[in-house]
């Protein structure tokens, strides 16, 4: 059976995450419905990460296996026309390895965390950032997140409910970049990793937001580390602000394989 991977955009908004729930709405469900409709036997999808309830994505990868060989655009396009009118997309579609994994062979796993902060309520962007109503230092944040940079037990920073058997981790990047924007400040968390732990991210942020706004000094972001004890932690921030940005493999399973391309000419 041929296996292909399928890179994946949603607006997690009216989902409860991405994996399959009995009696809720998920990603994973969505698009596995969209399989059956072309493929009666299929078995299901594996992704390269679980996205929890309200969060984004705008490069999710997972592979799949099917009844038969599809053309990469055609495969594409018709789990999109199935998967309509939800808010997911498949971006990209490529023949893979059979033994190919979306989870198991990502190298690293690229996050971004969107926070606004600007007095009046949001409209256009209500559901995709996290606003607050004061003033924010970025080079405070900064300086706060460079502590967590490294190889740390981060027991502090993820969910009691995490399922990884390790709280160990390597943190290869947290930037904050600062957008003046006309009615306000756009702050983006960049954080890189080859894995994360259940609410890291938005730990992190919830954190590094009390350090923007003066309540928390940056070395105490380092003092909160170092006891290994989640009920130091700060609030974790709302699951709108982020987005799995992208999935690194040492190949990239879509090179050569151009969205909006038919392999086999104009449809």
């Amino acid at each position: 059976m041929p296996r292909f991977a399928l890179k994946i955009e949603y607006q997690g908004t009216p989902f409860y995450g991405w994996q399959r729930q009995k009696t809720l709405p998920s990603v994973q469900q969505a698009i596995e419905d969209a399989l059956l409709k072309i493929d009666p036997t299929n078995k299901g999808i594996a992704a390269a990460g679980r996205t929890d309830a309200g969060v984004h994505a705008t490069g999710q990868v997972a592979h799949c296996d099917l009844a038969r060989h599809w053309d990469s655009f055609r495969l594409a396009e018709a789990l999109n026309y199935h998967l309509k009118p939800n808010p997911i997309a498949i971006v990209n579609a490529a023949p893979v390895a059979d033994d190919f994994h979306a989870r198991f062979w990502a190298l690293e796993r690229r996050y971004m965390y969107r926070l606004i902060s600007r007095r009046a309520p949001l409209t256009f962007e209500a559901g995709r950032i996290w606003r607050v109503p004061h003033l924010l230092s970025r080079e405070a944040m900064q300086e706060g997140a460079n502590y967590l940079l490294g190889k740390h037990d981060f027991t502090t920073f993820r969910s009691t409910l995490c399922q990884a058997p390790s709280p160990v981790r390597t943190l290869d990047e947290l930037t904050v970049e600062e957008i003046p924007l006309a009615d306000g400040t756009e702050f983006r968390f960049h954080v890189r990793a080859r894995a994360i732990l259940h609410n890291q991210v938005r730990s992190f942020v919830g954190t590094l937001e009390r350090v923007g706004g003066g309540s928390w000094a940056p070395i105490d972001v380092k003092t909160a580390l170092e006891t290994r004890r989640r009920d130091v932690c700060g609030p974790v921030a709302p699951s709108q602000g982020l987005y799995l940005r992208e999935v690194c493999y040492e190949t990239d399973p879509f090179a050569g394989h151009t969205a909006g391309e038919s392999n086999e000419g104009t449809p």
